[in-house]
């Protein structure tokens, strides 16, 4: 049983939690707020036995192997190198970082002390993206042409913490770091993109359009927002045909994989699976060392130059080269 700690309350940490359970492979032992009073009411609704009122004080726990970091984006960097510096494996929310040079940083650190890092971007453990990939990759299609995926989230509530500039939040960082993390999967790391953006009251931007051009003329495009229903769409358009996916990145929302060429259409059978289940079990393996994380250093680093890039061009309305 690895020893996991959880670094804040976050609202996200009850799927960790039950996700934990179900897989049989973790003890979730502890649990850290900045606020103490906090930190115990969600160990007692949790069952977790040990509640710490600062995050450092959870990294001293000697009977903590490994965190869960789900700290708002502008924490993320500081809580890993910290979690790092205090022996633990770190499985740390996406995105980790808009800034190359932080994921560079972390992952030295963590290859410097022996131990795991990786980012969670829990759609890419489903069955349903092996799949995706497995289609684009083995000719279906034919030689791939464009690729378009879209995620948005109608935010309501202006007090959201998604809105807020300080915590690097944002619809690119939030929800638009899906889109991108698919288009690289299935085209490699682009070449060039530019960028536009909508920057909302609170100085992030609440919607985002991206395109981004990868080799052998594949053209992607991205879009995210704050403002529009909840939607996910997935298109993978080749010579031969296309692959037409509704629930890419939240798999449980319910939706269908449509394989079309011509006039046929095919709905692609996948195999019931819980994303965060399977994300745990691959980190878990990875620091037994029964296998090697599906998003390692490279992975992460791919995906902070391309935010990078994309928060660029749309501050200087210009293509940007990687």
């Amino acid at each position: 049983m690895l020893r996991l700690g959880l670094l804040s309350t976050a609202r996200i940490n009850g799927i960790i939690v039950a996700a934990a359970a179900a897989t049989g492979c973790f003890d979730v032992s502890a649990v850290a707020s900045r606020d103490v009073a906090r930190a115990e009411a969600y160990a007692r609704e949790t069952g977790i036995s040990r509640p710490y009122g600062s995050y450092d004080a959870l990294l001293l726990d000697p009977e903590v192997d490994a965190v869960y970091i789900s700290l708002p984006n502008r924490l993320h960097h500081e809580w890993t190198m910290r979690a790092l510096d205090a022996g633990k494996h770190v499985l740390c929310e996406k995105p980790y970082s808009r800034h190359p040079a932080e994921v560079e940083a972390a992952f030295a650190r963590a290859a410097q002390h022996g131990l795991i890092l990786t980012e969670g971007f829990m759609y890419r453990h489903h069955p349903q993206t092996q799949t995706i990939g497995h289609i684009a990759s083995n000719g279906a299609l034919g030689r791939l042409q464009a690729i378009h995926a879209d995620f948005s989230l109608h935010l309501k509530n202006p007090s959201d913490g998604r809105f807020r500039a300080d915590l690097d939040r944002g619809s690119l960082m939030d929800i638009g770091c899906y889109c991108i993390s698919v288009l690289r999967l299935l085209a490699g790391e682009p070449e060039r993109v530019a960028g536009e953006h909508v920057i909302g009251p609170t100085g992030v931007d609440v919607a985002f359009h991206g395109k981004l051009r990868f080799r052998d003329d594949i053209a992607g495009e991205i879009d995210c927002s704050f403002l529009l229903p909840r939607r996910q769409n997935l298109e993978v358009i080749g010579e031969d045909g296309s692959l037409i996916v509704q629930a890419p990145f939240r798999p449980d929302w319910g939706g269908h994989v449509v394989l079309q060429r011509g006039t046929g259409r095919t709905c692609i059978e996948i195999p019931e699976a819980n994303s965060f289940e399977r994300e745990l079990v691959n980190f878990a393996d990875a620091v037994a060392g029964r296998d090697a994380p599906l998003l390692d250093r490279e992975d992460a680093l791919g995906q902070a130059r391309t935010i990078d890039a994309l928060h660029r061009a749309a501050e200087n309305a210009q293509w940007v080269d990687l």
